[in-house]
């Protein structure tokens, strides 16, 4: 009996829809951060289920040889890779994050012009 439903057309479904679903994982992820940080933010799981999702459904559209899935899920991925590289530089070297950018340009001010604003900025910046 699982025979019958079990061919090789419906194992690709399973793979399409397993893939879409991985590659919805990201907005959920994103989703469920940015309310608990009550700001939009993009956590780096986002990126891993953007690439995984897209991976597998590359891999669907390649069997359904559908050209326009293909170039759209190829050039995804290559943004999802180029944003993972970004991450991984952020995570070797701190100083790249945005934060820690302005961090510093708000301690190199101050170390040259009196201003209450830029030591109000440096507490919040602290917190």
């Amino acid at each position: 009996m699982l025979g019958k439903y079990l061919t090789t057309e419906n194992i690709w479904f399973g793979i399409g829809f397993f893939g879409q679903g991985f590659f919805m994982m990201r907005f959920v992820v994103q989703w469920l951060q940015s309310e608990k940080q009550k700001r939009s933010v993009i956590p780096v799981a986002f990126w891993f289920f953007s690439i995984g999702g897209g991976l597998i459904t590359l891999t669907y559209a390649i069997y359904r040889k559908d050209p326009v899935f293909i170039a759209g899920q190829g050039l995804g991925l290559t943004i999802y890779a180029r944003n993972m590289w970004f991450v991984f530089l952020d995570k070797k070297n701190p100083q790249r994050k945005p934060e820690n950018r302005l961090r510093k340009l708000v301690d190199d001010l101050s170390s040259r012009v009196n201003d209450p604003a830029l030591d109000e900025m440096k507490k919040l910046l602290s917190a």
